[in-house]
């Protein structure tokens, strides 16, 4: 993956960790979701990232990401799984 997408990437993580008490105000202002939390909020954090890894890769190099750097995209996700999920107290 190109090394300043990358860096971006892991930038977008450590905000959403820095920033979770947006994702726990989402989940509590949506009663019937409130039952899957730990589910719907880690829904919201990919989605969060995955719109963050497509813009990133539209504005730095200038086009829509490979399959090449999709699958790289998920193994970052797949490696700060953990990570992610302690920073929002959802595991």
């Amino acid at each position: 993956m190109n090394p300043q997408l990358e860096e971006k990437l892991h930038q977008k993580i450590k905000e959403i960790a820095d920033r979770s008490d947006e994702v726990s105000k989402i989940i509590k202002s949506l009663d019937k979701l409130r039952t899957h939390s730990d589910s719907f909020g880690y829904g919201i954090v990919i989605g969060r990232l995955y719109n963050s890894f497509y813009y990133q890769c539209r504005r730095i190099l200038k086009r829509n990401p490979t399959d090449e750097e999709f699958i790289e995209f998920l193994k970052i996700l797949n490696e700060t799984q953990k990570e992610i999920l302690d920073s929002l107290k959802l595991s």
